[in-house]
């Protein structure tokens, strides 16, 4: 992927195609940050076509393009407008210090370790409480009375509400007031947990197991997030499998809400071998990048023998996976799922997904968007959607979700223990294996809608990027 981003760069810029986009003066009264935007979006921007005001032919004179960019009293009030409305485009983002996009990109954000997901109330439209999916190791959390299925309803003493969880749950230090779960109903009991966000690097290998099933060992491996830099760590994951002699294997991603593509490629991987150089994955960008490109490889994710670094990959071959999805399984981890498709069976256990089947690439202001010659006079990074992803059927419509095979929601008050067969979802999933699909999954009892989690309110929370 790299190859074909310096290869884009070069015919771009060396050779000046895209003169609309040089028309015009960088100097600004925003400085250039405003220039950077628009003509960042101009050029890769997916939904170019249907932004009227990114047009080539929108101004006449450069003095009408210094007005209409200067008419936005923000950097960000110009990105957000020039964005396709936004029950399309859900995803763009734009950062004032690029080192916290980075930072993101790589899985290190401010966090006190506390993975969880808010849901309303029942009856009830705007009040809120949260439930706790996961604690992160080696986090303020993980030293604190607090783990899987803890109920909060406030934070420091102010009840959640849709009004006001961001301001919230965004401070650095807050205490959680905690409540049971008393049949349905939110209930405080009084007690408290007070914590502290530090900035924290996930490793996003969480749980690596394997259970035996008579004859057959099925691996298990929890993974809640494609970032590049722990690769290694994923790959170990796949060698100790590998170790194991598995049948089977159990991918769980209902917490996964994505990451880098070039990531999920080496997943898909790792869990065949024998497809090895086959088409995982078909780009579609917009209509200036797709007309410069002259060889279609470009355009193409394939299956590989080796990580980012070089290292060799340790492949299952395997035929068959078994795949645990939630509402909040997107971008990345729906790549995965529709990557294998067109080649070995896919059992998708849980709910629906999430819907994201596009992608963004990052871009800085230097003369070819990247960071090498970056202007010094700002921070302003933006990670805009630039292209949609299908997989080797040309299969990429699934904005409401890829559909489970077997259809069961998480039960709040059932969670069981992550990575033990207690847990209702891979129980499901040791039973479908174990007697070939014919079993009974539990239901739960309440249903309670899902409103936001903690991954989906950080900035880039659930993105699938190129690096």
């Amino acid at each position: 992927m790299k190859r074909m981003m310096v290869i884009l760069f070069a015919i771009l810029f060396a050779q000046s195609i895209v003169k609309c986009a040089d028309d015009y003066d960088d100097t600004v009264s925003y400085g250039s940050v405003n220039n950077f935007i628009w003509k960042g979006l101009n050029l890769y921007y997916y939904w170019l076509s249907d932004s009227p005001d990114l047009a080539d032919d929108r101004f006449a004179t450069n003095n009408d393009y210094d007005n209409f960019i200067n008419s936005f009293n923000a950097p960000e009030a110009l990105f957000n407008h020039l964005l396709v409305d936004p029950t399309i485009d859900r995803y763009s983002v734009i950062f004032s210090d690029y080192t916290e996009l980075e930072q993101a990109l790589n899985g290190t954000q401010k966090s006190n370790g506390v993975d969880y997901e808010l849901r309303f109330k029942q009856g009830s439209t705007t009040e809120l409480f949260g439930w706790v999916r996961y604690i992160q190791p080696n986090s303020d959390a993980s030293t604190k009375a607090i783990n899987r299925g803890t109920i909060f309803y406030a934070v420091n003493g102010v009840s959640l509400n849709t009004s006001n969880y961001i301001n919230l749950l965004n401070q650095d230090n807050y205490t959680l007031n905690l409540a049971e779960f008393d049949n349905g109903a939110i209930t405080p009991n009084g007690n408290a947990v007070s914590l502290t966000k530090t900035d924290y690097s996930e490793n996003p290998v969480y749980i690596r197991k394997v259970f035996v099933e008579g004859t057959k060992k099925i691996g298990y491996l929890m993974y809640n997030g494609f970032f590049g830099n722990f690769e290694t760590e994923l790959n170990n994951a796949f060698g100790f499998f590998q170790s194991e002699g598995i049948t089977h294997l159990v991918l769980d991603l209902r917490y996964n809400s994505g990451g880098s593509v070039n990531t999920a490629t080496r997943l898909a991987s790792m869990i065949t071998g024998q497809f090895n150089n086959q088409v995982f994955a078909k780009q579609q960008w917009n209509y200036k990048i797709e007309n410069l490109i002259n060889n279609p490889e470009q355009l193409l994710n394939r299956f590989t023998n080796s990580l980012g670094n070089g290292n060799g990959i340790n492949h299952l071959n395997l035929d068959k996976v078994y795949i645990l999805t939630t509402k909040r399984s997107a971008s990345a981890s729906e790549l995965v799922i529709n990557g294998l498709i067109p080649y070995i069976d896919v059992i998708q256990i849980g709910d629906a997904t999430a819907g994201k089947n596009v992608g963004s690439i990052t871009l800085y202001d230097s003369p070819t968007f990247r960071k090498q010659n970056v202007n010094p006079n700002h921070k302003y990074a933006m990670q805009p959607i630039v292209l949609k992803i299908a997989n080797n059927d040309n299969f990429s419509d699934y904005t409401n979700g890829l559909a489970p095979d077997v259809n069961q929601l998480e039960d709040i008050g059932n969670l069981g223990i992550l990575g033990e067969e207690s847990d209702p979802l891979l129980n499901t999933a040791l039973n479908y294996i174990n007697v070939n699909g014919r079993f009974q999954q539990s239901v739960p009892e309440k249903v309670f809608h899902y409103f936001e989690d903690s991954k989906s309110l950080r900035l880039f929370g659930d993105a699938m990027y190129l690096e």
